[in-house]
């Protein structure tokens, strides 16, 4: 990504910088601008951008639970906010792959990360918070692309009833306060320790929609995922809990085949959507074809 004379010129006015310099893009991100900053010594992660109402990406939102977030010690620290930009604390870390969530020892540290976030960001944030149930989720986005006349609108009846007989299954829920975009990236691993980053998506859960969305993002095998619930748990999962993990997880990749859907229409960034919800969607199929094996759909 080549950084505009006006991304300069937004970098160099916060107010929080002195001297910033060294300004360069950080990959990774397919929803905001990111950028590390050099000022007094040190190096800081600016991220820019707004709203985005059609993914119910609230600033406001994020920033809370940034701050408790960084209160329970999980994230690094925010040092300035302002609209449409967050600048945040450089860590010395490097982003997790799926192929690393594959070693055991790294999917158990992993998700006692996500554990004691569902613990102890639940605890810290302040404030008004958005909850994230895939399913309005889900439903939202089938109206917007419905309204607009979506390439893909003729998927939209049949994806909403799988979501209905998906949120049915998934059964009664616990609420924490969950990242709810677990994408191995956002994982980043230190010399001794892990960080989870980017907290847009962030809100009130069932604890099922983290740990579902780390298993799809990383295609874990089956095994790895027993050991990711055992440890999260602390004991074995049963069937019942295996049934509403496996629904949970066919939603995660429904939302976000149909969040690439909608930003197909909406985004600016750089970015084959088109592609990725071709992606998405077969990994869907493939899920749901599974989790119902006996549907008989072709």
């Amino acid at each position: 990504m080549s950084i505009s004379k006006d991304i300069l010129t937004r970098v160099h006015a916060l107010p929080c910088f002195t001297a910033p310099s060294e300004i360069a893009p950080l990959g990774g991100g397919i929803t905001n601008i990111n950028l590390t900053v050099t000022d007094g010594g040190r190096r800081f992660v600016v991220r820019l951008g707004h709203d985005i109402p059609e993914h119910m990406v609230m600033r406001w939102n994020e920033t809370s639970i940034s701050r408790a977030a960084e209160a329970a010690g999980v994230s690094p620290a925010v040092r300035h906010v302002e609209p449409g930009a967050m600048v945040l604390d450089f860590v010395d870390a490097v982003p997790l792959s799926a192929s690393d969530l594959h070693d055991a020892a790294t999917l158990v540290a992993a998700t006692r990360l996500v554990s004691a976030v569902h613990r102890d960001v639940t605890r810290r944030v302040r404030g008004p918070v958005l909850t994230f149930w895939v399913f309005h989720v889900l439903r939202d986005y089938a109206a917007f692309l419905s309204e607009r006349g979506a390439p893909h609108a003729a998927h939209l009846p049949a994806l909403m009833d799988d979501a209905a007989e998906l949120e049915r299954a998934v059964g009664k829920v616990t609420l924490v306060l969950g990242h709810n975009d677990l994408l191995p990236a956002n994982i980043l691993k230190g010399d001794d320790r892990l960080w989870l980053i980017d907290w847009e998506y962030g809100g009130f859960n069932s604890p099922l929609f983290d740990l579902g969305g780390l298993a799809t993002n990383c295609d874990l095998p089956p095994e790895a995922e027993r050991l990711m619930l055992t440890t999260y748990f602390g004991t074995e999962p049963d069937d019942a809990l295996m049934a509403s993990y496996g629904a949970m997880k066919c939603a995660s990749l429904l939302r976000e085949t149909m969040w690439s859907m909608v930003s197909e229409l909406t985004s600016e960034l750089e970015f084959d959507y088109a592609a990725y919800t071709a992606e998405n969607l077969d990994r869907y199929r493939r899920a749901t074809d599974a989790y119902f094996p006996k549907r008989g759909r072709t």
